[in-house]
């Protein structure tokens, strides 16, 4: 049975793959940029605004871990963020993408 021969150059140039792939750029371009913001304020905020960072919240426990903790849970919520965007999303427009070039 001889295989069937796949055309990426023209699954390339589609309108729809050319759309998922803009909507997956633009979308992780800007959680990139967020993330980097948030990440750049701990060291730039502690140097700056070391008031703030040492204000004790709980006990011995201050703004500042607080706030470097918090970059986990951040992390975390993009990643679940992301995951439920590929899937109601991303995976929606390339099976309809798939659909069309009937490669199911």
């Amino acid at each position: 049975m001889a295989e069937q021969q796949t055309d990426w150059a023209a699954i390339a140039k589609n309108p729809k793959f050319e759309e998922i792939h803009h909507r997956k750029a633009v979308f992780l371009f800007g959680w990139w940029i967020f993330s980097c913001v948030y990440y750049f304020l701990l060291p730039i905020g502690a140097g700056s605004a070391q008031g703030l960072y040492s204000v004790k919240i709980i006990g011995n426990i201050n703004f500042g871990y607080l706030f470097a903790l918090s970059q986990f849970f951040v992390s975390w919520a993009i990643a679940l963020y992301y995951a439920w965007w590929a899937n109601s999303v991303s995976d929606r427009l390339t099976s309809e993408l798939l659909d069309e070039l009937k490669l199911r």
